[in-house]
Order: C-alpha cells, then structure tokens, then sequence
C-alpha cells in the first residue's frame, strides 16, 4: 500500500509541476518552494512517507545529493557561451572565489565569537553555507546559451565555481574538528597546495575531455556517418568520464564536471562563429535528425543543443528529489530551526556577511550599484550546502556535525522561501529598468 501511494504522490507531483511551470514564471514562488513543502508534508508527523536519518543514509544521500549537483554543474557550463579569455569572467570569479573565501572567514568568525562554536564546527559550517546554490538558482541565471547580462552570468558562473572550491574549507574544517577532539594529532597544512592543484587539474582535465569528446563525435559523424547516437548518453557519459578522471588526479570533481560543459560549448562557439547555437542549427524537420547531426555546418551545434536540453531536463529532476529530501528532513526537526542561532546565523547572512563579501570582492569592477546589490541578495543557498553537510556526517565526527543540522537546514529552507519569493519580482524590476535604460 505505502508503495502504491508513493508512485500516485511522486506521478501526481510531477504532472502538477508539468503543467504548472509557466504558471510559476509569473508568480512570486518558486518551483523549489512547492517540492520543499511537498516534502515537509511527506515527512514524520504527517504523511509520514518519507523518514529520512542524516547519520545512517548520510551516505546514499551524499550520492543521490552528488549526481543532482553534477548535473547542473555541467549543465551551467553548457549555459555558459562565452570564450573564457572574455573579461566578463572576472565577474564569476571574483564572486566564486574571493567572495567565498571571504565568506567563508566571516562566518567562520561569527560562528566563534557569536553562535559561541569551537573553531572547527565553525568553520565547517562555514564551508557548508558558503557555496551558493547551481540547482536552484535558475530564475536568476542565464536564461539562455550566449546571454550576456551582467548580473546572470557572474551569479551563474559564480555556482559554478564555489561548490567545488568549497571543498578544501571543509577538508580543513573537519581536520580541525579532529585535532579539537584529539589534540594530540598532528595537523597537515599540505592542504593548500593540494587545494591549488585540485581546482587547476579539475580545471584542465575536464576542459580537455569537453574539447576532446565533443570534436571525436563530432568527427565521426561528419566524416563517418558514425556514432549518430542519443545525445543524454554522450553527456551523461562526459559527465561520468569527468568525474572518474577529477577523482584519479585528485582534483575537485565538481570543477571538472563544469569545465567540461563549458569546453563543450566553447567547442560549439567556434565552430558556429557569428550565430547563435539555435541559428546555427536552424529548423530541423522530423525527419532530418540523422542530416543535421552528420552536416559539418550544423553537427557541433546540434550536439551541444540537444545534450543542453537533456540536461536541463534531468537538473529539474534532481531538484525535486533534493528539495523532497531536505522538506523531509525539516519535517523531522523543524522546532529545532527555530532558535535565536538559527535566526541570527540566516539574518546576518543574508543581509549582512554575504552582502559585504560581495561588495568588496566587486571593489573596482564595472558592476552597477543595482546589479551589486541583485549578486548580494541572491546568494541561494541549497543543495551544494546539503551535500557538505553530509560529506561532514560521513567524515566528521558525529558529535559536531549533529548540532549543525538544525542551521544548515534552517538557512536552505529559508534561502528558498525568501529567495524564491524575492526572485521574480526583483528580476522582473531589473529586466525593466535595463530596458528602459
């Protein structure tokens, strides 16, 4: 019986959002909002479908948590049409890399000297909500390959690199919950160097399995008539290749996972030249796939755009699953959320800690004062703060990781609400003042 009800509940939910989604464009909710509280009705205490224990399934949840985060890293990358020598990437980085670390320093500060942490769980939890969100921020990123605006591109590149970067703060953090715990070992500080490698390998290997598969297949088809397979293969192959080689080289997979998206489309831009992706591949009648995969004029651009759609689709698959699971999780602990920490920790970081580590990442930048203030609003947090917290209940110890859940949760879920309440009326106002302009 409880089966039977979860294929109605999971077959009613998507056919819902199916139908809904042009509805939520226009209103202030978002499609994150609705799987959150569908999940929180599922949870115990209510429906009581779905139980889920961080510290016995953090594993599994980790996994399932880890595909939903590579597939929209590499989707981003697909998003991203613009050769990475173009300054507007001074924009994404800063944001991905300074900011982070900056934010990362004041929270870890405030958890110390305001929530009254020991410094490792504080500067865990610091590498947990540090990263902003590449599976839920879709109302603010690039709506389309080759979109230049100022503001989606630097949030957009901006989840695209932090989750990976975050990865050495929460190394570090738990290295120093271990040494609190045991004083007697030894910290290693070869983590910085470790950390220059895994974000500068992950970079290079996955740009170099991008550029290389997409031209083999591209080769293959144009001069062979060859490997006219399904396009979700091929990414889901990349994806999974990307991966595998980030983790021999001991780099950061996640990065490898968005440079390969990226060195795909980078691929497709040069081989299209002036046009779009879409104009490149113009109309394809049913029956003139197989011609247009194989065209030399039309094949790098056909790739792209059909694996960017197949992507998009599985990344709002992954965002249910995921949001059904923190919703879940809420459900389990939802008076724990509401404390004084709880409350301070998600107002000093919404509106104070992220803003100004934005702000001063952006000193100097060609950035407008409406669009700094949009990049220090929109810092959502989400599913790459969910994966650190169970990567930290798989490695570090149980008795610091557990009092950080009810924090990490409370802020996702409220990052979720206000953000997707807030994202598109704001970004409906910035659409309108551009175009005034």
């Amino acid at each position: 019986m409880i089966e039977t009800i979860w294929f109605l509940v999971v077959g009613g939910v998507l056919i819902f959002m199916g139908l809904a989604s042009s509805m939520f464009k226009r209103l202030p909710i978002s499609t994150a909002m609705c799987y959150l509280a569908i999940g929180f009705a599922m949870g115990p205490g209510t429906a009581n479908l779905l139980t889920l224990d961080l510290a016995t399934d953090a594993t599994v949840l980790r996994r399932i948590t880890e595909v939903a985060m590579l597939v929209s890293l590499f989707a981003i990358g697909l998003r991203l049409r613009v050769p990475p020598t173009d300054r507007i990437w001074l924009l994404p980085i800063r944001l991905g890399l300074v900011a982070m670390v900056l934010t990362v320093a004041v929270l870890a500060l405030f958890g110390v000297y305001v929530l009254g942490l020991s410094w490792g769980p504080s500067l865990l939890l610091a590498a947990m909500l540090a990263p902003t969100d590449p599976v839920l921020a879709h109302d603010v990123q690039v709506e389309t390959p080759g979109d230049i605006d100022l503001l989606r591109f630097s949030l957009t590149g901006e989840g695209g690199l932090n989750d990976g970067i975050a990865l050495p703060f929460a190394l570090l953090g738990i290295a120093v919950c271990r040494f609190e715990a045991k004083p007697g070992e030894a910290l290693h500080w070869g983590f910085a160097l470790q950390a220059m490698w895994g974000i500068a390998g992950a970079l290079v290997s996955g740009w170099l399995l991008g550029a290389l598969s997409v031209r083999l297949v591209a080769w293959l088809r144009t001069r062979h008539g060859q490997a006219l397979g399904p396009e979700g293969f091929y990414a889901l192959g990349l994806i999974a290749l990307s991966y595998g080689v980030a983790e021999l080289l001991h780099t950061y997979a996640f990065l490898a996972v968005f440079a390969a998206g990226l060195a795909m489309r980078r691929v497709e831009q040069k081989q299209s030249g002036d046009k779009s992706a879409r104009q490149a591949v113009g109309k394809i009648d049913a029956d003139d796939v197989g011609a247009a995969a194989a065209d030399p004029e039309r094949a790098h651009a056909f790739m792209a755009e059909r694996v960017h759609g197949f992507t998009i689709e599985l990344e709002r698959i992954a965002e249910v699953a995921i949001m059904l699971m923190v919703g879940a999780v809420l459900a389990t602990m939802w008076r724990d959320v509401f404390t004084w920490q709880a409350t301070v920790l998600i107002g000093a970081l919404f509106l104070v800690l992220r803003p100004a580590a934005v702000e001063a990442s952006l000193i100097g930048s060609q950035a407008t004062g409406a669009q700094r203030r949009l990049m220090s609003w929109f810092g959502i947090r989400g599913v790459g703060s969910f994966y650190y917290l169970l990567y930290a209940f798989e490695h570090a110890p149980r008795d610091v990781t557990a009092p950080l859940v009810p924090l990490v949760i409370g802020t996702i879920a409220a990052s979720v609400i206000v953000h997707g309440i807030s994202a598109t009326p704001l970004m409906n106002r910035y659409q309108r003042a551009r175009t005034d302009a």
